[in-house]
């Protein structure tokens, strides 16, 4: 995988679990960006960080921030997901064609046909400057992206 830290971040317009446009580029010159993306809907590993983010969500999304999640699910499965967790952040569907933006961010599983739970901090100029890839089986430690925007 290509650590993409330093450089321009690959521009995506995705639909999010309301069937509505959003991009990248909507956050340029105005917030940072928290991406993550995560394998599949309903599992336990993506449910419980996903919960985590939305319990601490004014920890990680503010006037200067926006965190976008991103997965292979249909955007109709992230609606029933979303609705289900409650959760308050946008969750993109990168349904099709399938994984074009994963793979833009070097996290597209082809084995398994699923992002890999890469997560990726994007400053406002759209320039990439942090990165972590954890494997599918493991969870993301929520206090390193406190870190990595708190540098920005």
């Amino acid at each position: 995988m290509h650590d993409l830290a330093g450089e321009p971040a690959p521009d995506f317009r995705l639909k999010d679990q309301h069937g509505r446009a959003v991009g990248l580029a909507d956050f340029r010159g105005r917030r940072n960006v928290l991406l993550m993306f995560f394998p599949f809907a309903f599992t336990s590993v993506c449910s419980g960080e996903l919960r985590a983010i939305q319990q601490e969500l004014d920890l990680f999304q503010d006037e200067d921030t926006q965190v976008l999640a991103v997965s292979c699910d249909s955007m109709h499965a992230l609606r029933a997901f979303s609705d289900a967790e409650g959760l308050d952040f946008p969750l993109l569907s990168d349904f099709w064609p399938h994984g074009v933006v994963s793979r833009a961010y070097g996290v597209f599983a082809e084995d398994k046909g699923c992002a890999l739970r890469g997560t990726f901090v994007i400053d406002r100029r759209g320039t990439v400057r942090w990165t972590v890839v954890n494997g599918l089986p493991d969870a993301r430690d929520l206090d390193e992206y406190r870190k990595a925007l708190s540098a920005l």
